[in-house]
């Protein structure tokens, strides 16, 4: 699987396919306004931000809770709203070290491929 492209609406998409549901489909059965689903998976609309119906949508998509597909879930969502995950959050000594990132990234300007090798040694990290 291709994640989504990165983006949320792709995996969305992506895990709707998966689970063999039609757009109309899925929203007919879980109730959901096919327009607004449709401008989610096409990167129109944002995620929710509620998190209570992030967790709702990832169910009806069968992505299982605590596994690997429900934190890239969240994390997608949280990334395309400009936020910090709610985990990233409440770590203090993380985020105590964020600024020093953001310098970092500010004052590099890293090239596609520099960023590349950033997240490779994060992984490994």
């Amino acid at each position: 699987m291709d994640k989504g492209n990165g983006t949320f609406g792709g995996f969305f998409k992506e895990k709707r396919i998966a689970a063999g549901m039609t757009l109309r489909g899925f929203c007919e059965k879980y109730g959901y306004d096919a327009g607004n689903i449709s401008r989610l998976e096409r990167g129109m609309s944002k995620p929710p931000q509620n998190q209570e119906l992030l967790q709702e949508y990832a169910r009806n998509l069968k992505i299982a809770q605590g596994g690997p597909d429900w934190q890239i879930f969240m994390d997608l969502a949280c990334a395309q709203n400009g936020a910090f995950p709610p985990d990233i959050v409440s770590d203090k000594e993380v985020m105590q070290r964020m600024p020093v990132l953001f310098r970092t990234l500010r004052k590099s300007k890293l090239s596609r491929k520099d960023l590349e090798l950033l997240m490779e040694k994060l992984r490994r990290a």
